[in-house]
C-alpha cells in the first residue's frame, strides 16, 4: 500500500518502520511543522492515510483525507467532542474513516473484559469502583481515549453509575466513575479498574510494554480497511 501518514510523532515513526518492514510504501509523512505539504500530494496515490497526531490537528487531518476519498484511521484522542462531525463528512463522501481509541489487540480483549466483568458485579452489592489510568508525561490528554472507553464499557452495564467523572473535579458525584490519571516520567500504559468492598477488592489490569502493539494493529487495519465504506470501528475489525 501507498501510506500517508498524518501525525510523525514518536507513534507515526513506528508505524513508519514497521509499515515498510511489512513491504508498504510511506509516501507522506506530515506533522505540524510541514502540514502545508499536505495540500500539494496527490490523493490518486495514496490508499490510506494513518492518523496520530495530536488533538489540535486531527479533526482537519481527517476531514482533508475524507473530502479527498481517502480512507482514514486514527488513534488520536481527545478530539471526540466532534467525532459526529467527521461521522456525518464520511457518509456526505462516502467515504471511509476507521476510529478506534487504542489498535492494541490485547487491550481490545481488555475492553470486553472490562464489560462482562461491570455486568457481573452489577448483580452484586457493597462494591465501589474506580478506574486509573497511567502514562507516560508527554501525553497531553487525561483521562486517555482508552481509559474514556472503559468508562463507557461500565457505564453501559453498571447501573448505579451515569457518568465518568476526573478525579480532581469538584464536587465529587456519587453516581460518577471516578477516573485517577497520572503522567509519570518513562512509564509504561497501564489501565486498572478496581472495585473495593468491606470484605474484598476485585481488580483488572493491562500493562502496555511498548507502542510496537498499536503501531502493528494500526498497520493490519490499514490493510484490511481497503475496500471498505463508511464508518468503522475495532469491533467491525475483530468481529466482536
Amino acid at each position: 500500500m501507498n501510506i500517508a501518514l498524518l501525525g510523525y510523532g514518536k507513534m507515526g515513526k513506528l508505524i513508519g518502520e514497521l509499515a515498510e518492514g511489512r513491504g508498504h510504501h510511506i509516501v507522506a509523512r506530515i506533522n505540524l511543522e510541514n502540514q502545508e505539504l499536505r495540500n500539494s500530494l496527490d490523493p490518486k496515490t495514496i490508499d490510506v492515510a494513518i492518523e496520530f497526531s495530536q488533538p489540535e490537528a486531527a479533526l482537519d487531518n481527517i476531514r482533508w483525507a475524507i473530502t479527498n476519498g481517502i480512507p482514514v484511521l486514527s488513534g488520536t484522542t481527545g478530539w471526540l467532542a466532534r467525532i459526529s462531525e467527521i461521522e456525518d463528512l464520511t457518509h456526505l463522501h462516502q467515504g471511509t474513516f476507521f476510529y478506534a481509541s487504542n489498535f492494541s489487540i490485547g487491550v481490545n480483549i481488555f475492553f470486553k473484559v472490562n464489560e462482562l466483568l461491570a455486568k457481573l458485579m452489577n448483580e452484586t452489592n457493597g462494591y465501589q469502583v474506580a478506574l486509573e489510568e497511567i502514562h507516560h508525561t508527554e501525553k497531553k490528554d487525561a483521562p486517555s481515549g482508552t481509559a474514556i472507553t472503559l468508562a463507557e464499557g461500565i457505564l453501559k452495564h453498571y447501573a448505579q453509575l451515569k457518568a465518568w467523572q476526573s478525579m480532581g473535579e469538584t464536587p465529587n458525584n456519587p453516581s460518577s466513575l471516578p477516573i485517577t490519571s497520572k503522567r509519570i516520567d518513562s512509564t509504561p500504559g497501564t489501565h486498572r479498574i478496581r472495585y473495593t468492598s468491606g470484605i474484598d477488592d476485585l481488580e483488572i489490569t493491562h500493562t502496555a510494554h511498548s507502542r510496537q502493539g498499536f503501531a502493528l494493529g494500526a498497520i493490519q487495519v490499514a490493510e484490511w480497511i481497503l475496500g471498505k465504506k463508511g464508518v468503522l470501528s475495532i469491533d467491525d475489525y475483530l468481529s466482536f
